[in-house]
């Protein structure tokens, strides 16, 4: 359980640095004109990220989930790679890339990195990390709930990207 909150509590460090990135990139935005899409979607986003981070070490916890070797390794697997996508995109996208949907007025779309491959790979490592890092210790309630919520906030989402990037 220790090292399973280690893992939890670094999660939480990469997601307060995106924070600190995204906060910056905002500012960056709005001084070149950006303008945001989908502002009312966004603190629901916020709250089943903070509700994932805090729901699976609690059910760890509560339910007495196992570590089972055949799943939680590979699961911690996903987890890390979940990461490197998440921060190719990042880097990829450098100033262009936000928590909230912002678009600049003038700059093209990326086409390069992870970007070449398919549309929102972003998305493609929220998924990930949101099936894998609850089941890293079994938790499995919190990996369907979190699915299923966040499926039905991605579609939102990406119906608000795709409309304000081809506006």
């Amino acid at each position: 359980m220790i090292a399973y909150l280690v893992l939890i509590g670094l999660v939480v460090l990469e997601r307060l640095a995106e924070l600190v990135v995204a906060k910056r990139n905002l500012a960056w935005a709005r001084a070149k004109g950006g303008v945001e899409y989908g502002r009312g979607h966004y603190p629901f986003i916020v709250l089943l990220h903070v509700a994932l981070l805090a729901a699976a070490p609690a059910e760890v916890w509560l339910a007495h989930r196992p570590f089972v070797p055949a799943l939680g390794w590979p699961m911690l697997a996903v987890v890390v790679l979940a990461q490197g996508l998440r921060w190719w995109c990042i880097r990829t996208l450098g100033r262009q890339w936000n928590t909230r949907v912002v678009v600049v007025p003038g700059l093209p779309l990326v086409d390069r990195g992870p970007y070449r491959f398919f549309p929102h790979p972003n998305y493609v490592a929220v998924v990930a990390e949101g099936i894998a890092l609850p089941l890293v210790h079994s938790a499995w309630v919190t990996a369907l709930a979190f699915t299923a919520v966040n499926a039905l906030l991605l579609a939102v989402r990406v119906r608000v990207e795709n409309r304000a990037l081809a506006s």
